[in-house]
C-alpha cells in the first residue's frame, strides 16, 4: 500500500478524497480501525459499532500523525479540504476496507487458502500455517480474525513478500462466506465440517452447508476445494470445473506422511491436520518434521499444574461436535479422574435442550468421572453439580479438584469460562 497515492486509495475504496493533506504520493504503510493503536503513516478506518462511531474519532487520529482517514462522509466533510493528513469520504467504511484488502490480494498476488467449517477452522488454519511456513513466507489470521474486519484487516498487514495467506473465514448468517470469499479470492478452499452451529439462525442443518459451501461457489474455475470424505450434505455443492480434494476416513488424504511429527494426539486434531495437509499439498508444500503449531488461545492447550494436575483449556467455544470431540479426547488421554467443565453451547434453535442432553449422556458413556455443568442449558446435561454462571463454576471446580485429575473446561465463548483455568493455576481478578 505505500505506493498507493491518495487518488488511488480513494478509486480503491469506492470513495471520494476530501483532503490529501501533505503526504505527497506516497500510500499508507498500515491499517487500523482502531484510533487509540494509531501509529504514524497509518489509514485509520472509522467503523460505526455498536457502542462507538469510530468516525468520530478521525480528527484525533489525524492529529496522531495517522497518514489518513476513510470515514462516513459526514465526519469527512467536517474534517474539510484543510485537514492534516488524507480525508475520504466512503458510504460504508467496511465495504471499502474489503475493496482495499481485495485489491491489495491481487498486488501480493501469493497463494490464498481460505478455510470455513462448523469446527476446527482455527485449528485447522494454525495447522496449515505451520505447515506452509516450512517453505514459504506465510501469513495467517490472528487468533481468529476471520470476519469482514478482520480477515480484511489480515490480508492489508500482509507485507510485500508475502508468498502464502492462510486466511480463516467465520460466519453467522447466510451470504457472509459468499462476501469474505469475494475479498480473499482464494486459490484453495477448505471446507472442515458441517454440524449443528448457528441453528438459531439458519434453521437446518442443510441450511449451514449451503452456507459453507458459498466458499466452493466462490471458488474460480480451476481452482481447488478440499472437503470432508463422505459428507453428503457439501454433495450437492461441489462443481466439476473445480479440483475437489477428500480428507478423512475413506478420503484421497487419509494418512498423515512418515516422519511428519505432531504437537497434539487427539483425534480430531489428527482430522484437521489431514484437511490441513490436503491443503498443503494443494499449494505444492509436503511438510515435513516436527510441526512447529501455535494453536489459537483457548483451543485445547493443555497446561500441567502444581499436584500433578492437567488442565485442557478448550473454552473459547463449543457445539455439538466440537464437545463430543473434546470429550473423546478427555477419554482416551487422562490417566486419572476426569473431571469436565461444561457450560452452555448457544445458538442451537428450538432443540437446543436436546443437544445439551445428548452430550450429558456421551461425558457418561465417556467416562467422566465429574461433572459441572454451567448455565441453564447445560444443566440439561445432569452433572454431578450445576452452577449458574463461571464464577460459581470457578469457585466450585478448584474445591473439586484432586491431584493426578484431567480437567476439560468447554462452551460456547459468552459464558466465559476462562475464568475457570484462571482459578485453577490460583489466578485472581
Amino acid at each position: 500500500m505505500r505506493e498507493w497515492s491518495p487518488d488511488t486509495v480513494a478509486r480503491l475504496a469506492g470513495g471520494r478524497l476530501v483532503a490529501r493533506g501533505d503526504v505527497g504520493d506516497g500510500g499508507p504503510q498500515r491499517v487500523s480501525i482502531d484510533s487509540r493503536d494509531v501509529r504514524p503513516g497509518d489509514l485509520f478506518v472509522g467503523i460505526r459499532g455498536e457502542r462507538a462511531d469510530g468516525g468520530a474519532f478521525a480528527a484525533q487520529a489525524l492529529a496522531d500523525g495517522a497518514w489518513g482517514v476513510l470515514v462516513e462522509p459526514p465526519h469527512a466533510d467536517a474534517l474539510g479540504a484543510d485537514a492534516p493528513g488524507v480525508v475520504i469520504a466512503v458510504d460504508d467504511p467496511v465495504v471499502g476496507l474489503g475493496a482495499l484488502a481485495r485489491m491489495w490480494r491481487n498486488e501480493l498476488a501469493c497463494p490464498v487458502v481460505a478455510i470455513t467449517g462448523s469446527v476446527g477452522k482455527t485449528s485447522t488454519k494454525d495447522v496449515l500455517a505451520a505447515m506452509l511456513t516450512q517453505r514459504l513466507r506465510t501469513v495467517a489470521n490472528a487468533q481468529n480474525l476471520n470476519t469482514e474486519i478482520g480477515l480484511p484487516l489480515t490480508i492489508l498487514a500482509a507485507p510485500i513478500g508475502t508468498e502464502a495467506l492462510v486466511l480463516e473465514m467465520g460466519m453467522r448468517g447466510g451470504g457472509q462466506i459468499g462476501e469474505l470469499t469475494s475479498i480473499a479470492r482464494p486459490d484453495v478452499g477448505v471446507i472442515t465440517a458441517v454440524g449443528p452451529v448457528h441453528l438459531e439462525l439458519l434453521g437446518t442443518i442443510e441450511a449451514i452447508a449451503s452456507a459453507k459451501a458459498e466458499l466452493i461457489a466462490g471458488l474460480a474455475p480451476g481452482k481447488t476445494a478440499v472437503v470432508p470424505a463422505g459428507e453428503p450434505l457439501l454433495a450437492p455443492h461441489l462443481r466439476d470445473d473445480l479440483t475437489t480434494i477428500t480428507f478423512g476416513e475413506g478420503g484421497a488424504v487419509d494418512t498423515l506422511p512418515d516422519g511428519l511429527e505432531l504437537p497434539f494426539a487427539s483425534a480430531h486434531m489428527r482430522r484437521n491436520t489431514l484437511a490441513a495437509l490436503a491443503a498443503a499439498r494443494a499449494v505444492g508444500v509436503e511438510p515435513h518434521g516436527r510441526l512447529a503449531v501455535a494453536l489459537s488461545d483457548r483451543r485445547g492447550q493443555r497446561e500441567a499444574l502444581p499436584g500433578d494436575i492437567l488442565v485442557i483449556d478448550d473454552c473459547y467455544n463449543a457445539n455439538p461436535m466440537s464437545m463430543r470431540a473434546a470429550l473423546d479426547d478427555l477419554a482416551a488421554t487422562a490417566h486419572g479422574r476426569r473431571v469436565a467443565v461444561l457450560g452452555d453451547m448457544l445458538e442451537l434453535g428450538p432443540d437446543e435442550r436436546r443437544w445439551h442432553r445428548e452430550i450429558g449422556e456421551h461425558a457418561r458413556a465417556s467416562g467422566v468421572d465429574v461433572l459441572v455443568t454451567v448455565g441453564s442449558l447445560a444443566a440439561e446435561m445432569g452433572g454431578d453439580h450445576t452452577t449458574a454462571d463461571a464464577a460459581a463454576a470457578a469457585a466450585l471446580t478448584k474445591s473439586l479438584v484432586a491431584p493426578g485429575d484431567t480437567v476439560l473446561i468447554k462452551a460456547s465463548r459468552g459464558v466465559g469460562l476462562e475464568v475457570v483455568a484462571a482459578a485453577l493455576r490460583g489466578e485472581t481478578e
